[in-house]
């Protein structure tokens, strides 16, 4: 049960992100899919995962004294309690910049485009964008169930 709840909101939250993807206009998206997947083999290759473990620091928990009614009390006493492990990439900034880099040369920027409103997603008819279109601030964008989307500019 929590678990189905947690899928659902992480569901909710990804409806609200907004469309962050690598921008040319007037490329096909299967062009920039061949480029994007191009760029992070290069990256990959450049700066493997190098997944390293850490530890948090330790948590001490102090002491503490119980007393019932009758007045007689006990005396626990404090003790260490692990801080938890955790797993971190030491090399996913450079891989990040490196595919940065990578699109940039082949003329690509990165870009955020928020999510349509409700009323303007469901005026639109069905589709997926097939090529980049010229965007501006009046520019949205509609995910499809498929992980496709759609970009429309409102007028």
């Amino acid at each position: 049960m929590k678990f189905a709840r947690s899928l659902l909101l992480l569901s909710l939250v990804a409806a609200c992100a907004p469309l962050s993807i690598y921008y040319r206009p007037g490329v096909s998206v299967a062009r920039l899919d061949t480029d994007r997947t191009a760029c992070e083999v290069s990256s990959l290759r450049d700066a493997p995962v190098a997944n390293q473990i850490r530890e948090n620091p330790p948590i001490f928990v102090p002491g503490r004294q119980v007393c019932v009614p009758n007045g007689a009390c006990t005396t626990y006493p404090g003790y260490w309690r692990s801080g938890g492990f955790y797993t971190v990439d030491v090399n996913s900034g450079l891989r990040a910049r490196l595919m940065d880099q990578c699109m940039g040369r082949k003329g690509y920027q990165p870009v955020t485009i928020p999510r349509c409103e409700s009323a303007v997603a469901q005026a639109v008819p069905p589709g997926a964008t097939k090529v980049l279109p010229k965007i501006d601030e009046k520019s949205c964008a509609v995910m499809n169930r498929d992980g496709t989307w759609q970009i429309v500019t409102t007028r």
